[in-house]
């Protein structure tokens, strides 16, 4: 297998970027370091997401529309192994499972009609846009020309959500309650129950699902080897399991995981220097999920996170030679603002995205983990059938 230079060069030069960036940070101190381990975690993850093709909303769509089950699959398996590693890390650090002591930084969202209705919106954003954003943070390293306007709207739509919250809050969330598994079922029937249901959902999704054809698989050799690395899909069992560890090992040794934050961040403190955004947000920073603060330093573990995935996923996509960026179109920006606008208006009205309220909350035994699943296919699905209604293309 022969490789153009420019096909490893660049991805080189970004890799020795990220390296760099790990070794500075590392050496800087003690209170860096965490930071640093954000850079790997989120170039890990990103490596996978881009990989794999781990993306919440081609995998749904996928299932339905093409009875492929296989994205699906390496989801549920991603939900299964992250749901062990945190009982098993919960199990250490809290032998008891009360709600008066929840595990630190742990995803646990309050339930109620406000985070249904985000959710819904978040499904709606994503079947407008294409994308969940984290998927739109690794497709801006394919050259997807959606991506930066679904980011740069939902920038703004962070923006409407705190406008928007301290009356949703009054009106709705006040009266939300927490719903953590574990401490009416134990550690053991929490994680029972909760792979029982994703069982379920496999099982599910693999009787829908149409048998494929399979080209037989080659003899494993150093070019195919290579070739299944960098140029071919992941298996799903291999890529949900490293996403399901990447997930255990941020949240033991960094913080949860979560794309949002960052990005909620900026909003937040841009919006309050503005005088738009109300200083006060009621019980905005005492609820748990991907937390929004008013940024006093130039890097975080999110922001570092992040940067991590658009890096480790643009250097995979380059050498698979999937970095394809495509004229731009004036549906594509409508597509991308309108899609991002209600994808920051859901995040941040629900503490978080598929990754950090979906992934992070059902792994974390959360019952609004599995509210947002619910409530985030609903909009899909409902999205999808007014758009075949209306004939318009998404």
């Amino acid at each position: 297998m022969t490789l153009s230079p420019s096909r490893y060069l660049v991805p080189l030069i970004a890799a020795t970027v990220l390296i760099w960036g790990f070794v500075s940070l590392n050496s800087a101190g003690v209170e860096s370091r965490p930071l640093a381990l954000s850079l790997v975690l989120g170039t890990a993850f990103g490596i996978v997401l881009q990989r794999s093709r781990f993306c919440f909303l081609c995998n749904f769509r996928d299932l339905i529309e093409k009875r492929q089950a296989e994205g699906i699959i390496a989801i549920l398996v991603a939900l299964g192994v992250g749901a062990i590693g945190y009982t098993t890390i919960f199990g250490a650090w809290l032998p008891t499972p009360a709600l008066e002591r929840l595990p630190p930084t742990a995803h646990i969202g309050p339930v109620s009609i406000t985070l249904a209705i985000a959710s819904t919106v978040f499904g709606i954003g994503m079947a407008i846009s294409g994308s969940c954003l984290s998927a739109h943070f690794y497709r801006l390293s394919e050259g997807s020309v959606i991506s930066p306007f679904a980011i740069i709207g939902a920038f703004f739509g962070f923006g409407l959500g705190f406008l928007t919250w301290n009356s949703l809050f009054l009106a709705i969330t006040t009266n939300a309650f927490i719903g953590w598994i574990p401490h009416h079922l134990g550690y053991a029937g929490g994680l029972t129950l909760t792979l029982v249901l994703l069982g379920a959902l496999a099982i599910g999704a693999l009787l829908w699902a149409k048998p494929q054809a399979t080209e037989a698989e080659p003899a494993l050799t150093l070019e195919t080897g290579v070739r299944n690395l960098f140029f071919k899909r992941w298996p799903a069992i291999i890529s949900g399991t490293l996403v399901g560890i990447i997930s255990t090992l941020a949240y033991l040794r960094a913080a949860p995981l979560g794309v949002t934050a960052e990005l909620g961040s900026l909003a937040r403190t841009a919006g309050t220097a503005g005088g738009i955004v109300p200083s006060s947000l009621f019980g905005l920073d005492t609820l748990r999920g991907c937390a929004t603060i008013i940024k006093e330093t130039l890097l975080s573990n999110n922001g570092l996170f992040v940067l991590g995935i658009i890096g480790g996923s643009f250097i995979t996509s380059f050498i698979a030679g999937q970095f394809k960026p495509r004229r731009l179109k004036g549906s594509d920006v409508a597509r991308g603002l309108v899609g991002g606008v209600l994808l920051g208006w859901g995040s941040m009205t629900a503490l978080g995205c598929t990754v950090g309220v979906l992934l992070s909350g059902i792994q974390a035994g959360s019952l609004s983990g599995w509210v947002f699943l619910v409530f985030m296919c609903l909009g899909i699905l409902l999205t999808w059938r007014l758009a075949r209604a209306f004939r318009i293309s998404l």
